[in-house]
């Protein structure tokens, strides 16, 4: 689902003068803690998302910085074996700040055309308790990062590896948290939208390109403050890069991935609109258990809120209960966040969070886990923070 669009674009370049200040003036993790607001500025020059393409791995794995906004986004449910439930989230996201036709060579370590945010966030559901991070870096004297051979997104200590072709690590710490993880994909890149392409409005080249690997079995370590876990259970990851933009009338969207008992999967995202209606670019795919993608179009699911919550932190009011129905899967799903508060109340206010997931499809129970983002509620996604 594309995420932030170009509002990461237009942050990440205030947040690169930050970022090249504490590079020469020596803070390890500099704390931008101020609201940013910046208006979305014509993207001319970037490589837009026009069609269909051929997408090669592990080569497309890496990044493609042509495009103006990337991002890696790991989720997942995980359990301690007496049943302790943590959902985490570990997300780089990469943005140009020029066009390829304007580059020049420069001959510094520090010289760059590519600014990382990163974003860190555990949900410890014994505990009550969300917690959220984010760092911000240049990409140049090693300090962030992408490649795709060796596989590897990276900021500073927070990481993604590739183990091998379908093996990665993800690590990460901050303030006592930390994920110390092993993801091993059991489906393959499953290719979003149409064979990748994913259209998010009517005008040519606001679209991206869209794949995500949703079923990757993982097992690790979970620590909080002195006490570690050993944790298993599911994650998914998103890929996906543009130079886009939300349309006019939008201001958000809700993005939703499922993973099933039954070896299915089920990823959609509703397009918001200013008066809380679905825009007729919504889309979502059903993934069965053999690795079959059924994609589902705007009309192709139902999405029905069954409760709300206000967020103590920036008084948004988001939905908090969904019933989820796929009519051609014969597949009807409650979700309920495992807590209330999942909210990231950082330098953009969304929330994103784990979801316990129940349900019928053909007449039997089904159950399992999902994940949830929520923006627009705190403040619009159009052209601005």
């Amino acid at each position: 689902m594309t995420r932030l669009y170009l509002v990461i674009a237009a942050v990440l370049a205030i947040l690169a003068l930050f970022v090249i200040n504490a590079a020469l003036f020596g803070s390890a993790e500099p704390q931008v803690r101020a609201r940013l607001v910046a208006q979305v500025q014509p993207s001319s020059g970037f490589t837009r998302a026009m069609g269909p393409r051929s997408f090669e791995f592990p080569a497309d794995h890496g990044p493609h910085p042509d495009y103006q906004t990337e991002w890696w986004y790991y989720t997942g449910n995980l359990e301690v074996a007496d049943g302790r439930h943590f959902g985490y989230q570990l997300t780089f996201f990469r943005s140009a700040l020029l066009p390829a036709s304007e580059r020049q060579q420069r001959l510094s370590q520090w010289a760059t055309d590519q600014v990382y945010m990163a974003h860190l966030a555990l949900t410890d559901v014994d505990a009550g308790q969300h917690h959220a991070f984010e760092r911000f870096s240049r990409g140049a004297a090693g300090l962030a990062g992408a490649q795709s051979s060796p596989y590897q997104v990276w900021l500073e200590n927070w990481e993604v590896e590739g183990l091998g072709p379908s093996e990665y690590h993800l690590s990460a710490s901050a303030n006592g948290i930390e994920i110390d993880l092993q993801l091993l994909d059991k489906k393959g890149s499953v290719l979003q939208g149409e064979a990748g392409f994913s259209q998010k409005g009517s005008e040519p080249g606001n679209a991206s390109y869209y794949y995500s690997l949703t079923r990757m079995a993982t097992g690790g370590t979970i620590r909080v403050d002195d006490r570690a876990y050993a944790v298993e259970g599911l994650s998914w990851m998103d890929h996906e890069y543009s130079t886009s933009a939300l349309g006019a009338d939008l201001v958000g969207w809700d993005w939703f991935s499922v993973q099933l008992d039954d070896g299915s999967e089920l990823m959609v995202y509703q397009l918001r609109r200013a008066d809380g209606s679905a825009d007729s670019f919504s889309n979502g795919s059903f993934i069965d258990a053999n690795g079959q993608k059924s994609q589902l179009g705007p009309v192709g699911f139902n999405l029905a809120v069954a409760s709300f919550w206000t967020s103590p932190h920036s008084g948004a009011t988001y939905p908090s209960g969904w019933t989820l129905e796929v009519p051609s899967a014969d597949l009807t799903l409650e979700l309920v966040p495992y807590l209330a508060d999942q909210e990231l109340d950082l330098n953009f206010v969304y929330w994103e969070g784990a979801v316990r997931v129940s349900g019928q499809r053909a007449g039997r129970a089904v159950g399992g886990n999902g994940y949830v983002e929520l923006t627009g509620y705190a403040e619009t996604m159009q052209g601005r923070f």
